[in-house]
């Protein structure tokens, strides 16, 4: 049998990434349970199968680093080096001297920096028990960690996997979603034959078309991922920053277990690592204020996941300060945001955090005060179809909620009309509709109308993609809900509800404002998905 070199190197590369995630959870985690010998065996145990593969490879720098790596949890598993937050930070960053050292060897550059030569050498030191200064002195001159995905399993956990790529898997649910559509096309024949025989091949096909549904929904199943190994990655961050900062701080997790589409998770780490960051920064005060104020030294984030109404709900909550209303109110003022003298709910008055170049921060640092944070981190969440909302009470604390749908791959919709074109509303924003008055029919593209006492700003989607030639006999009105309050979009024509196999758009279409994405029709037509959120968004803001 053949040796294939490039597949064992695959497999290594895959092994390590896991393996490096888990002795990282396992570092923070022995912190604050150094007694806990379970955490030890397993980072002792990465370190010697790394070591070990990287001598199998011929990978003899790599395997070098990693011995040494070895030997100090080897010493501290004996007892002969006491776990300690200096020890705890120099693992970490053997860690991350390993995530760019692992991915050197497999492309052909075995070989140590300076930087990483002094960090081998201080690991060294600790292990046989000699007095030499951490690496954290020279941390500014060791290679940024590369970005790699992880998935950390549970102590012990020997399940049986694969490993599948997830394009492979997008194509796999695109051909359901394509034989989905192809088979009500094929019953839109059959019903048209209007015999015996298609009354019966009507039968058998929606015999198909079930285990068509079953086949889809497994391939959804497997799609799915936890949110844990993400979550418990936040650990370390928060860890680092606290330190940096001189604050204390510990992550909290709550539903781990909690499933997801896995091209949500992807686009979900930048945002809510973000938003721990201003947590840190801005909400967690430092151990003398919080003693102060009758705290505990130590802040708590608390980072959860919960499955409600075919959404996945995360919040991430602090016990810091709060936001400091008077402090936004201000900054609002000096950017002309809010008038002097106007009125606003607290609602409006957080959702200002939201604004382009919004920030409170009295000094530019590493973490904030250059006005580039939360509009980004809401603009990166609406392009996952979801909201997001913040609730804070001064000196108790801040939470923040996303809700986000469970897959980016299918959606349930509501199909609408406008200019003899159809469009898909996602179904999870819909309030109700109702009919225009016939008077108020017009070539408006924004309008107000009254809704139980209360003005209802509405956007014409027929004059926002284009001005056809006569007017409308009858305009319909679907209601959103969103976090700026309730606004609606007027269309001819309501079809009604479907699921949509969602399209990436062409590279020409991409930057069409209020348009997510496209979907096929059962009648074989494409049918653009709104964004509606960015859509009533641009519309009101040019009418105002």
């Amino acid at each position: 049998m053949t040796f294939d070199r490039t597949t064992v190197i695959a497999s290594f590369l895959a092994e390590s990434e896991e393996g490096l995630d888990r002795t990282e959870q396992y570092l923070i985690s022995a912190e604050a349970d150094p007694g806990n010998l379970e955490l030890l065996d397993e980072m002792f145990r990465v370190a010697h199968t790394i070591k070990g593969n990287a001598s199998a490879l011929d990978f003899p720098e790599l395997a070098g680093f990693a011995h040494v790596m070895e030997d100090l949890l080897e010493a501290v598993r004996k007892h002969e080096l006491a776990i300690s937050r200096d020890v705890i930070s120099l693992l970490l960053q053997a860690v991350d001297a390993l995530r760019v050292l692992i991915p050197a060897a497999a492309q052909g550059a075995d070989q140590l920096s300076p930087a990483q030569v002094e960090l081998k050498q201080v690991l060294a030191a600790r292990a046989v028990g000699h007095k030499a200064e951490t690496a954290a002195d020279h941390s500014d001159e060791l290679p940024s960690p590369k970005a790699v995905p992880g998935s950390a399993l549970p102590l012990n956990a020997r399940n049986r996997t694969l490993r599948v790529n997830v394009e492979k898997l997008d194509h796999m649910l695109n051909l359901t979603g394509e034989i989905a559509i192809a088979q009500g096309r094929l019953r839109r024949m059959m019903e048209e034959l209007k015999t015996e025989s298609g009354r019966k091949l009507i039968e058998l096909q929606r015999e198909i078309e079930s285990l068509q549904q079953d086949l889809q929904e497994q391939v959804m199943g497997v799609r799915l991922v936890p949110v844990g190994p993400l979550f418990q990655q936040f650990a370390r961050s928060v860890r680092d920053i606290s330190q940096s900062h001189q604050k204390l701080a510990r992550l909290e997790i709550i539903g781990g277990e909690v499933e997801v589409d896995t091209r949500v998770l992807e686009h979900l780490k930048d945002p809510l690592l973000h938003m721990i960051r201003n947590a840190v920064d801005h909400g967690i005060e430092s151990p003398q204020v919080r003693r102060a104020k009758g705290k505990k030294p130590a802040g708590l984030l608390r980072l959860s996941a919960v499955h409600k109404a075919g959404n996945i709900l995360i919040q991430l909550s602090d016990d810091g300060a709060g936001f400091n209303r008077q402090r936004i109110l201000a900054r609002a003022h000096s950017l002309n945001l809010v008038a002097e003298g106007e009125k606003i709910s607290d609602q409006e008055l957080l959702n200002l955090v939201f604004k382009a170049g919004f920030s409170t921060a009295e000094e530019v640092t590493d973490l904030s005060g250059r006005g580039v944070g939360m509009d980004v981190v809401r603009h990166n969440i609406e392009l996952l179809r979801g909201t997001i909302d913040i609730q804070s009470i001064e000196d108790q604390g801040t939470t923040i909620t996303i809700r986000l749908p469970l897959t980016l791959a299918i959606i349930d919709g509501f199909s609408v009309i406008a200019n003899d074109e159809t469009y898909v509303i996602p179904l999870e924003l819909i309030s109700e509709c109702l009919e225009l008055p016939s008077d108020q029919i017009s070539r408006e593209k924004v309008g107000v109308i009254n809704l139980r006492g209360e003005p209802l700003p509405y956007v014409r989607l027929r004059e926002v993609f284009g001005t056809p030639a006569d007017l409308p006999r009858r305009e319909q009105i679907v209601i959103l809900h969103r976090e700026e309050g309730q606004a609606g979009i007027a269309v001819e024509k309501l079809v009604g509800e479907c699921q949509a196999i969602i399209k990436p758009l062409n590279r020409i279409f991409r930057d069409v404002p209020g348009v997510s994405g496209s979907t096929i029709l059962d009648s074989g037509r494409v049918a653009l998905i709104l964004d509606v959120s960015t859509l009533l968004r641009k519309v009101i803001a040019e009418q105002t």
